[in-house]
């Protein structure tokens, strides 16, 4: 059991530049790894607008796919659709492509996200779906950690773009004063902003979450 996640490009057909949002997100992606690896296989260009990752536990996609959020501007987001389940490689004509439960259910996940934002939530970028015959525990963690998503996406969706650098540098240990002398404030403005943005809650969010699943 893996955890496979698929992401798409909210509203790429309005964008004003499809190919600078793919930059910005292959830019967030490889400095994600770089500051915090934990994918087996990072989120990777597909076809169309879509991307395709692999993460070995739950807890470890949760918080990667926060940090990638956190590093992109506010003009540009993304869906995820998280898959608990098998992932099977699938050798064929054109190379070894990827298949099992854990992307079906990684599918269905990104299309919960699609109809909800459309419906009654605008702010919704995740959701997690278990492949067929996962056990209770697993089960009871995936309604769990989508409960906590529901909250997240809120507060990363209302940050501006200060405010989420500034909650990155934090998760990735700079200090405020570091974080001061790189957006050119003061200590207390940079402390001001985390409290506006619920930067606490994130990061020791982030923190319970790295045990999850293992």
């Amino acid at each position: 059991m893996v955890i496979a996640v698929i992401a798409d490009i909210v509203g790429s057909r309005r964008l004003p530049d499809r190919a600078a949002a793919q930059r910005r997100l292959d830019e967030a992606i490889a400095a994600v790894e770089s500051d915090a690896p934990s994918a087996i296989h990072p989120l990777t260009p597909t076809v169309g607008d879509e991307l395709q990752g692999v993460y070995g536990h739950l807890g470890d996609a949760l918080v990667s796919l926060l940090m990638i959020q956190l590093r992109l501007p506010a003009d540009v987001s993304f869906r995820f659709g998280i898959g608990v389940g098998e992932v099977r490689a699938v050798d064929s004509m054109h190379g070894e492509l990827s298949d099992g439960p854990g992307w079906y259910a990684a599918r269905e996940a990104i299309e919960t996200v699609h109809e909800r934002e459309d419906r009654v939530m605008p702010s919704m970028r995740t959701w997690i779906v278990g492949a067929p015959g996962q056990d209770e525990v697993m089960d009871s963690t995936i309604a769990a950690s989508n409960a906590y998503l529901l909250v997240r996406d809120e507060l990363v969706g209302a940050m501006s773009d200060r405010e989420r650098r500034l909650v990155y540098g934090r998760l990735v240990g700079l200090s405020q004063h570091a974080l001061a002398a790189e957006e050119g404030i003061t200590q207390p403005s940079v402390s001001k902003a985390l409290r506006s943005a619920g930067a606490v809650a994130l990061i020791d969010g982030a923190a319970a979450l790295r045990g999850v699943g293992r």
